[in-house]
């Protein structure tokens, strides 16, 4: 078998001449009118956060938090945290489930404390003291509550530290709500104040577009449900303070729980951007039990037959295990739900012992590890002939081998 070509392969090669990529690996497609394509190829991401000098993969997003695995114990950074460091990685990644980013929006604003319009209301006393009143207050309360759970020695420490996490935001939020309200009240009481000036003033901070803040909306949608999911909102932009060629990234990560068909909105609103800040772009990225989905706004994104994503799959699988000695192991297969409802409980949770030869097929399943009693009925035999599976290899070449398997490890 020819040596198979390294799994960051461009993608129109990828596209245009899947099935060449390793002879004997792949069975002939039929016409891509005929078969389905359920599988997408795309650009995604990972990305690592840096803790005491260290560099962690994270694996989940809980409240205000990335959650690192770190040396054995389970860390809660807080994403909003400016003085995070991030590192991001760009990969070729297959998903089988593709969910829909509708409405996406993305543009840069303004904080309250410097929004020109806001300003030149305070100034000239047209804006609503009541609005601002209740905006006051409503920040006050928030900060109050929070403070409150981050001392409350009868919460769970992760609840305590959320809390925590978030007090710097909301004091900060506070601080500016007193102000605005303040500034509003001298205003409104004040008759010396000059609308045409002030109006001009206005227009020429508008002219300015110092804008400090940016505003991320957009609807998701999954036809298969997500059960852990979240969302990571990347953006990269530039500091007009600094030179032209160097640019940073921000990221916001938000536990979205279960996403299924009902469309569901996301409203991203952060400040603290350098003022004037230049946006060179955003992008999405969903996450299910920690592993990035597809969507149809990921980047250079290409729909694959079961076919040519088992042929990504084991081309991925030889790159990155070129020295390795390893059994075969599932790659691909699935248990109908009204099979598995069929099925006792000692039956789904019995080890088979499939043959897969060194293209990863099934070449039959067997009750025993030396393979001589065949195992399952005509429904079974189906559902073993249907997997696919990473060969076994002997310092990275592929060879025959057997693989154990339980039906529980099939989805639905």
């Amino acid at each position: 078998m020819k040596t198979p070509l390294h799994p960051r392969i461009p993608l129109l090669l990828l596209a245009a001449g899947l099935a060449r990529v390793t002879p004997g690996l792949l069975v002939a497609a039929a016409p891509a009118t005929t078969v389905p394509k359920p599988y997408t190829l795309f650009v995604g991401v990972d990305f690592d956060v840096q803790q005491q000098q260290q560099f962690y993969r994270v694996r989940d997003v809980v409240g205000g938090s990335f959650i690192v695995d770190a040396k054995g114990q389970e860390l809660h950074i807080p994403m909003r945290d400016w003085s995070v460091r991030l590192r991001i990685a760009e990969s070729l990644k297959l998903a089988d489930t593709a969910v829909t980013i509708a409405d996406l929006k993305s543009e840069r604003t303004y904080t309250a404390a410097a929004d020109p319009v806001r300003k030149w209301s305070r100034e000239t006393g047209a804006s609503d003291l009541t609005a601002d009143a209740v905006h006051n207050d409503e920040a006050q309360q928030t900060l109050s509550w929070t403070l409150e759970v981050a001392n409350d020695t009868t919460m769970n420490g992760f609840t305590r530290a959320a809390a925590a996490a978030q007090t710097p935001g909301l004091q900060g939020a506070a601080v500016s709500a007193a102000q605005s309200y303040g500034q509003a009240v001298t205003a409104a009481s004040s008759d010396q104040y000059d609308s045409g000036a002030s109006t001009l003033k206005m227009q020429e901070e508008l002219a300015k577009k110092q804008f400090d803040a940016m505003e991320v909306s957009f609807a998701v949608s999954s036809p298969r449900p997500l059960t852990d999911a979240y969302v990571v909102v990347m953006a990269r932009y530039h500091d007009p303070q600094q030179p032209k060629d160097t640019a940073r990234n921000w990221i916001y990560a938000e536990s979205l729980g279960t996403v299924n068909e009902q469309p569901r909105r996301v409203h991203v609103l952060q400040g603290g951007f350098p003022p004037g800040f230049e946006l060179e772009n955003v992008s999405v990225h969903l996450f299910d039990h920690g592993r990035e989905t597809a969507s149809n706004v990921a980047a250079r994104r290409i729909e694959l037959t079961r076919d040519e994503a088992f042929q990504f799959m084991v081309v991925d699988y030889f790159s990155t295990h070129k020295d390795a000695t390893l059994p075969p192991s599932l790659a691909m297969g699935r248990l109908s739900a009204a099979m598995r409802a069929g099925l006792s409980a000692g039956e789904l949770g019995q080890t088979y012992f499939v043959k897969v030869n060194k293209d990863g097929l099934p070449r039959g399943a067997f009750l025993d590890e030396a393979c001589t009693r065949r195992a399952g009925d005509a429904a079974l035999d189906a559902v073993f002939a249907d997997c696919r599976f990473r060969p076994a290899l002997v310092q990275g070449r592929p060879v025959d081998g057997v693989a154990r398997l339980s039906l529980r490890e099939l989805p639905n």
